[in-house]
């Protein structure tokens, strides 16, 4: 309960903060930035040397990999169909393409499932979702932003990202069993808590419904991508091709259907792709997501079994 008071707690007082004249007008970028040099290595050295690495984790893993080339695939065609800007189709491609897996996801699934589904909810978050962010989701962004993809540049905002660089950190570290002393390990737990506090309050900084906006149709297609097509694919793919079964498949669907990624938005927003269109993902679609997530734990329950 805790968990979802701080969700909503911070994403309000962002919204207050707009109002306070004494705070500065660029403090969402500077807690965007605080969040991606500091908060988000931080995370990345504190799971990704204990992730026990198998074949059993492919399944699970592969989940934000699916979903963030299926947005990819889907906001292209519809981009290239209608004529939208690069900027909007990389915004809707980003936003839709990563659900919320940590901060959403895993309070979330422990309610439903217990301590033991944590597990499971980190692999799907740290070697899936938070992979594919540091790596496609840059590459993308970068070449987004500037309408015309340069590989070299791309490739070197990838190695410069620095969540990304802590992951391959990590990553050495756990091929070579190699971990942290507990003193350290507390040092990155206490930084990488405050992504999900400090990314709701930036959020909350940028987000101003403007009820004549022209993202409100967009922001309509991007959550339903989000919250029905992605889970709808990851159910029809584990379930009808797989034959996955039993507590992993009902996991792997609801964080297929979590509400859009916060870090996804700030990256959207710091390469200039829609930042109003990317705070609006995230500020309307978790209150969304607990309708539509009751809906699909209710599909998994009672249809499936």
């Amino acid at each position: 309960m805790s968990s979802f008071i701080l969700l909503f707690g911070c994403l309000g007082l962002g919204l207050l903060l707009q109002r306070v004249k004494a705070f500065p007008r660029n403090s969402a970028q500077v807690l965007n930035q605080f969040i991606i040099y500091i908060s988000m290595p931080a995370l990345a050295l504190y799971f990704i040397p204990e992730v026990m690495l198998n074949s059993s984790v492919l399944l699970p893993v592969a989940v934000a990999w699916i979903c963030f080339g299926a947005s990819a695939l889907f906001f292209w065609s519809l981009g290239k169909t209608f004529g939208w800007s690069q900027k909007l189709v990389g915004c809707l491609i980003i936003t839709a393409g990563f659900g919320n897996t940590s901060f959403v996801g895993l309070p979330v699934i422990e309610a439903l499932f217990g301590p033991e589904s944590v597990e499971t909810v980190i692999l799907i978050d740290q070697p899936g979702t938070f992979v594919v962010l540091s790596t496609l989701g840059i590459a993308l962004a970068a070449s987004y932003s500037r309408g015309a993809a340069n590989g070299r540049a791309i490739f070197r905002k990838i190695l410069t990202f620095p969540p990304f660089l802590a992951f391959l950190l990590g990553l050495v570290l756990n091929l070579l069993n190699l971990h942290f002393s507990a003193d350290m390990k507390d040092v990155f737990q206490r930084l990488g808590s405050t992504v999900s506090p400090l990314a709701l309050v930036s959020v909350g900084l940028q987000l101003r419904p403007e009820w004549r906006s022209k993202h409100w149709g967009f922001l309509a297609l991007g959550l339903a991508f989000q919250l029905i097509l992605a889970p709808a694919l990851i159910l029809g793919l584990y379930y009808g091709v797989f034959g996955l079964r039993g507590e992993l498949l009902q996991i792997c669907v609801l964080e297929a259907a979590m509400a859009p990624m916060i870090t996804a938005s700030i990256v959207a927003a710091s390469y200039g792709l829609k930042p109003r269109l990317a705070s609006m993902m995230v500020g309307f679609g978790i209150p969304i997501s607990f309708i539509t997530l009751a809906f699909w734990y209710w599909i998994l329950n009672f249809v499936i079994g």
